[in-house]
């Protein structure tokens, strides 16, 4: 039985499958921390494995101008056993977070997001299901330190393929920041309809918290 599958699954993507879809890193991973789960959001224990999880920042490339941060983790195939490559791994997605300009703020943002995703996909908050396609986070302020009109994250779709690993398939999920007149239309006309909108004002899938909210209309 081959026992190091799931280090050199783990290994390869982040080693191998990501610098070569992003780049070389800039400042290695950021994990999730205990005072992330404890203190943000409120959890007496935890599983140890959780804050093995965490963030990679890339910077731009001569193909991408933007700076991309990537989750990883949720793709590890904690409850597996053995290697399924036409499975799913782990929860079967990583998220992904582009932006202007580089900041802690979207390491930041990015984590908690990782975390929520977690502790839903383990019953911590009963009767609600894992983030998927087109859900909607109200962030309760500015996306960021300072003032910004972006005060909600939304889920979308990623222009990369489906990934395959030893371990099985996961996919990767595009976080766009959006404003709450933005959310208002989603909620109204369907997330679909909003990334149209803010594909055709190139507020997607790049998020500039200096930007103000594209013009909307339900046509």
């Amino acid at each position: 039985m081959d026992d190091n599958w799931f280090e050199r699954v783990w290994t390869y993507r982040e080693e191998d499958l990501y610098p070569s879809l992003f780049g070389p890193t800039s400042r290695g991973i950021f994990p999730i921390s205990s005072e992330i789960l404890t203190s943000t959001f409120k959890q007496s224990t935890y599983d140890p494995r959780w804050i093995t999880h965490g963030v990679f920042e890339f910077a731009p490339t001569p193909d991408r101008q933007s700076w991309l941060y990537v989750t990883s983790g949720l793709s590890n195939a904690w409850a597996s056993s053995t290697t399924n490559p036409s499975g799913v791994s782990g929860l079967g997605c990583e998220f992904i977070f582009e932006t202007i300009n580089a900041g802690d703020w979207a390491i930041l943002r990015l984590l908690h997001l990782m975390t929520f995703q977690i502790l839903l996909a383990h019953g911590r908050y009963e009767g609600r299901e894992p983030l998927d396609l087109y859900d909607r986070l109200p962030l309760r302020g500015s996306i960021r330190p300072q003032p910004s009109d972006i005060q909600s994250l939304m889920i979308c779709p990623s222009a990369l393929k489906e990934m395959s690993l030893e371990s099985g398939r996961f996919s990767f999920y595009q976080v766009v920041g959006i404003s709450e007149e933005e959310a208002a239309f989603a909620r109204a006309n369907g997330g679909e309809k909003l990334v149209e909108k803010l594909v055709t004002a190139q507020a997607f899938p790049v998020t500039d918290p200096d930007r103000h909210s594209v013009r909307l209309n339900s046509d």
